[in-house]
């Protein structure tokens, strides 16, 4: 294998069948409610990361319980809370929920997905002290180091926010997975190449690369139409993707590779579908170069 992947990870760590629960906790964004904005990040649907879920209607209870029914030769199942922002409310609040995910039988891990700006010192206490029982890691959403991209992709903090969330959870040693995104708006490889130059002056423990598609009824979908935006091809993206791989830390799980969005939803581009094809062409020129995930690497470059 050319990086470290993911499910290769699971597969070592806990010698055995691990299935991960995608949960949606009932939870908002603050880009959402007014706090820092309102319609959200500009490429985010009406059910935010976890769009595929659609499972708001039922109690967390129900969510894992059927889903643990439905996959009986697993032997562990991680507790994934996805949409929108899960770190978004009171600190009893946030308990009660994750509590109800992880009293099930057989749950090894909780994963929770959230915005930097939502991790406080509180928060990741309580975080940390599910870690006496279970394996905890958060995955924070960075989409790109350049703070002009963020204001033009209505993401609503700079960069030193996200670095602030990454030392509150390293002081606990809680595993961060960091995802960024290829094919945003304005951004050229210039810009990529800065983002994984600022990743590498962190301490992280997964990232995850996600493609830009366009959804629809999002703000990005209005660009796309109006000729404002435009998606990259298939072999741009898998270039920028060895990129990234070639150049991050050897150290990193690498959790994803591309992105996935329903496809009664997707706008553009089509090749987004094609998920083993990506993954293929990716595998297919780290091999053409004799390249390995950090070959390239360097842990300090970013000014």
């Amino acid at each position: 294998m050319f990086y470290h992947n993911y499910s290769g990870w699971l597969r070592e760590h806990y010698q055995g069948k691990i299935t991960k629960i995608c949960i949606d906790g009932g939870f908002t964004c603050p880009n959402r409610d007014g706090t820092c904005g309102t319609g959200g990040c500009i490429f985010c649907g009406e059910r935010g990361a976890g769009d595929h879920i659609r499972l708001n209607a039922l109690s967390i209870e129900e969510q894992t319980t059927r889903f643990i029914r439905r996959n009986p030769k697993s032997s562990g199942f991680i507790a994934y809370f996805q949409n929108f922002t899960n770190t978004y409310a009171p600190v009893d609040v946030l308990k009660a929920r994750y509590d109800a995910a992880m009293q099930q039988e057989r749950m090894v891990a909780l994963a929770v997905g959230t915005r930097p700006d939502c991790i406080t010192e509180e928060i990741a206490d309580l975080l940390q002290s599910y870690m006496a029982k279970y394996d905890v890691w958060v995955e924070l959403g960075l989409q790109t180091a350049d703070d002009d991209t963020a204001l033009r992709i209505h993401r609503g903090y700079p960069r030193a926010v996200f670095t602030r969330a990454v030392e509150i959870l390293n002081a606990r040693n809680i595993p961060v997975v960091a995802h960024i995104m290829v094919g945003l708006p304005g951004e050229t490889m210039e810009h990529l190449e800065r983002t994984v130059a600022y990743l590498n002056t962190l301490k992280l423990w997964g990232i995850k690369i996600h493609s830009v598609y366009v959804m629809k009824d999002t703000i990005l979908e209005k660009m796309y139409l109006n000729h404002e935006y435009n998606s990259m091809s298939m072999d741009a993206y898998t270039d920028c993707v060895t990129y990234v791989l070639t150049h991050i830390s050897p150290d990193l799980i690498v959790h994803r590779l591309t992105g996935d969005c329903p496809p009664d939803e997707l706008v553009a581009p089509e090749w987004n579908l094609m998920k083993n094809d990506i993954i293929a062409e990716i595998n297919r020129k780290m091999e053409m170069h004799h390249w390995m995930q950090g070959c390239l690497y360097e842990s300090e470059g970013f000014r």
